[in-house]
């Protein structure tokens, strides 16, 4: 079974970090979520307080499939600025891992330098931010393994392209037909 690490840090955007963590179960991937505070109890953005798997050293004792940077402010923001975790993403970028990143989140990778020459999104207006990327206002980008995505309205086609990626085609166009997907 594919693990994936989805990380949280205060203000956190709920629906860029719920949406995939359950769509992923669904389609058999053990999708977790990280703190990287000090508490496994993590406040989101609209203040909702979500309760974690597992904690940010423990998440750094085994390398998982791939991992997913929720957006929102100050999420975002807080993610950044820990740099245990920016030097995680540095090893999964390495590894060639898969990193995903939505709303605000895609800036982490370009303050990384991750970008360079890559295809990517993020929340409308920040386009500065993905600092060496070919901005793209698609939905959701993949280039490599840097996959981004705009905004929370967009957290079920990026949930659903990770399912894609993590655990395949087929796999994710029954999960489409299971949770009566419609454009």
């Amino acid at each position: 079974m594919k693990t994936i690490y989805i990380f949280l840090a205060e203000g956190f955007e709920e629906i860029e970090a719920i949406t995939p963590l359950d769509l992923l179960r669904r389609v058999d991937i053990d999708a977790k979520f990280v703190s990287i505070g000090d508490s496994l109890q993590v406040k989101g953005a609209h203040n909702v307080v979500y309760t974690a798997d597992i904690m940010f050293d423990d998440a750094c004792k085994t390398m998982a499939d791939g991992i997913i940077l929720p957006g929102g402010l100050p999420g975002t923001s807080n993610l950044l600025a820990h740099n245990g975790l920016c030097d995680l993403i540095r090893e999964y970028h390495k590894a060639q891992k898969p990193i995903a990143a939505i709303c605000a989140a895609p800036m982490i990778l370009g303050e990384l330098g991750l970008l360079a020459e890559k295809t990517a999104t993020i929340y409308p207006g920040m386009e500065s931010n993905l600092i060496g990327a070919k901005p793209s206002t698609e939905a959701v980008c993949v280039d490599g393994n840097i996959i981004t995505s705009r905004a929370p309205g967009t957290s079920t086609l990026f949930a659903l392209k990770l399912a894609e990626i993590f655990a395949g085609k087929e796999a994710a166009e029954n999960l489409k037909a299971d949770i009566v997907y419609q454009i």
